[in-house]
């Protein structure tokens, strides 16, 4: 497995193996890599010939307050578990890379609508800085495919649409919501859970799943059924930010003949923030 940092070295590969015909799959990460980020690699893999991982922590992305300093940067653990993967290359940019004019100059790509509620609302400018980092990596490795994980539900949909949106030459993919065996979401910042935390923090999808399962069973009255679930989940330590059920395809809010639903949720676990989500078919 190769690791590049600059343009110059990726370029070099890619041309490589564009030559030989291989197709190229990006799976875009933030590193501190997880069981999830090794999924959506194998998955990559299953599509392509070759498999790029990039690691990088985008500053465009975290708002005041958030954890951007905090969050781990951990590339050397990050190599040797990928070189055990399917991973045939890591990108590991700086930032002077990806922002050439700077930060404060970059070109920034919003998405409108969409973007506006759950996480849009609770994080103000942070899928700005998401679909303006993924537009700039789909630009430097052009690849064929690109990789996303459903449990980021919102961000996989708000890419989509850039991407159809900006005619960008690239297949966007999801790969399923990878769990630890109590049904807990795999997630980077799982590991600011206090072990009290962390065996109550199953929870969430036990309250998502069940939702899903009345749903599927004739359940057609939405509101109480969030009101419900924000309570037990408030009941049980969380600090609820939303619990919405709406339609798969949009974030719309579904009518009752709507077949295909997304029950998505965020909460406050300590200083964890924990995102969630369960799609139902009618």
């Amino acid at each position: 497995m190769i690791v590049v940092h600059t343009k110059k070295e990726l370029d070099e590969q890619l041309a490589e193996w564009r030559q030989q015909g291989d197709h190229i799959a990006l799976v875009p990460t933030m590193g501190n890599l997880h069981a999830g980020h090794v999924s959506l690699v194998e998955l990559a893999r299953e599509h392509s010939e070759r498999a790029i991982v990039s690691i990088f922590v985008n500053p465009t992305q975290f708002g005041e307050g958030e954890d951007f300093e905090d969050y781990p940067r951990t590339l050397e653990r990050d190599t040797r578990r990928l070189k055990q993967s399917a991973a045939d290359l890591i990108f590991a940019p700086d930032v002077e890379t990806m922002y050439p004019f700077g930060l404060k100059d970059a070109t920034t790509i919003s998405v409108p609508r969409i973007t506006e509620n759950f996480c849009g609302a609770s994080r103000p400018g942070h899928f700005d800085g998401v679909t303006s980092v993924v537009a700039r990596l789909i630009a430097l490795v052009q690849p064929d495919t690109a990789f996303f994980g459903q449990k980021d539900y919102q961000q996989q949909l708000v890419i989509r649409h850039m991407c159809l949106d900006l005619n960008l030459p690239v297949t966007i993919m999801t790969g399923e919501t990878v769990r630890d065996e109590d049904g807990l979401a795999m997630s980077s910042r799982n590991q600011y859970l206090t072990d009290v935390e962390r065996a109550n923090a199953p929870v969430l999808f036990r309250v998502l799943s069940a939702v899903g399962s009345d749903l599927q069973n004739g359940r057609r009255d939405f509101e109480a059924l969030e009101a419900e679930s924000i309570s037990k989940l408030s009941d049980a330590g969380f600090d609820v930010d939303y619990f919405s059920i709406r339609r798969a395809q949009n974030l719309e809010i579904p009518d009752r003949d709507c077949d295909e639903l997304v029950v998505l949720a965020a909460a406050n676990l300590g200083k964890a923030r924990l995102i969630d989500n369960t799609v139902v078919t009618i």
